[in-house]
């Protein structure tokens, strides 16, 4: 990889000299050692694929890298926690995604960062890019433009689409839950469940949860439970109400929420009150998921919880999307899917809950992303449900 060979600004920084360059690069396939590699890779020989595929579009899933390689599209107005910080300063955080579905997955990305914020402009740049890929990951999207920009794409392309600050975490959740919920003699019908945060991430979980049967769940935002009492709802946060606190009648404020409630996942950033917190149900689970600082420090939850994840990986049981997303495109991948399904994601939450196995405690409810079983048995799970759900190829 070619680098600047001058002195770099932040030179002898340990995480400025891993990004020198940057961190990934294209490598050929195929050797091109003499003039007849040269005429099977480039021309002349190239112009008979070319014609194939003219005439059998199809031919384009066994003779190119498009369905083995997934666009990362931003407008880098959520990137991390770091908020609005535009196409150019999101690079690294699309780069650093790039690799991870390549160690992961086996999945070639590419980082497509757009100086556009208008949905419209977004929503008709990536469909006009999409015959170049397999797949589109949507990333760091804020809310609530990241769910039309989604839909949107869904109906106008017959390629996965999907966005992973909302549909990874929500996976990754699930199954860490799932063991949670094992451990402590639950099950979801019966669980009160209290999520913080309205935004992509608290959406998409509140959605997967209520698909896996989960009854009792309120969300809730600044200004306490989202319910259909309220008149400042979005479009957005009105839908959920509708599926959330309206139907078992709640209301109210945060601590409201929390009293007598099992589950907190917190997907909101800020810090709940030690008070409210223990205000819990005995043997409560607590997932404050908020990077670097969660909702509930550790060392708070486990005074009032049996079981406490958060999203940083210097804590047991890191609640992290890799776990999800490279397996997720793997497997639809290897079944040349048209979408991802809510069916593909319940069997990858369920195929990553079932690895922890007989090994499930307090401290191990999901499973480590550098475990080798990951990858593949999401990949295999989600795979299996593509053609179950009518959306696989072959």
């Amino acid at each position: 990889m070619a680098a600047d060979p001058s002195p770099h600004p932040r030179a002898g920084e340990p995480v400025f000299d891993l990004h020198l360059g940057g961190k990934m690069e294209t490598v050929a396939t195929v050797g091109l050692s003499n003039k007849e590699d040269l005429s099977l890779a480039y021309t002349p020989g190239v112009a008979q694929v070319c014609e194939a595929i003219a005439e059998d579009p199809s031919y384009t899933r066994h003779y190119t890298w498009v369905p083995n390689t997934v666009a990362i599209v931003t407008d880098g107005t959520a990137v991390l926690g770091l908020g609005d910080i535009g196409p150019a300063a999101a690079m690294p955080v699309m780069e650093g995604k790039a690799v991870l579905f390549k160690q992961f997955g086996g999945v070639d990305g590419v980082p497509i960062c757009l100086a556009t914020t208008d949905v419209d402009e977004i929503i008709e740049t990536v469909v006009r890019l999409a015959p170049s890929f397999g797949g589109i990951n949507l990333e760091d999207i804020s809310a609530p433009r990241c769910f039309e920009i989604e839909d949107r794409l869904k109906e106008r392309l017959d390629i996965p689409v999907f966005h992973d600050d909302q549909h990874g975490t929500a996976v990754v959740t699930l199954a860490a839950l799932q063991n949670a919920l094992r451990l402590t003699g639950r099950n979801p019908e019966s669980t009160r469940v209290v999520i913080s945060g309205a935004g992509a991430a608290g959406v998409a979980i509140a959605k997967i949860l209520l698909e896996a049967g989960v009854k009792d769940l309120v969300v809730t935002d600044r200004k306490g439970v989202v319910s259909s009492d309220r008149s400042d709802l979005t479009p957005v946060k009105k839908a959920l109400a509708e599926l959330t606190a309206d139907r078992t009648g709640r209301s109210g404020t945060l601590a409201d929420a929390f009293a007598g409630s099992d589950v907190y996942i917190g997907v909101s950033g800020g810090t709940i009150p030690e008070e409210i917190v223990a205000t819990m149900a005995d043997d409560a689970l607590i997932f404050a998921m908020a990077n670097p600082n969660p909702e509930v420090h550790p060392e708070v939850a486990h005074r009032h919880a049996r079981v406490v994840a958060t999203g940083r990986s210097d804590f047991p049981n890191q609640i992290n999307n890799v776990l999800a997303f490279p397996g997720i495109f793997r497997g639809a991948f290897d079944v040349h899917a048209t979408a991802i399904t809510e069916g593909m994601k319940l069997a990858a939450a369920n195929a990553l809950a079932a690895l922890v196995g007989d090994d499930l405690t307090e401290e191990l409810v999901i499973p480590s992303p550098f475990d080798p079983r990951v990858g593949p048995a999401v990949a295999a799970a989600v795979a299996e449900a593509a053609r179950r759900d009518g959306v696989a190829r072959v």
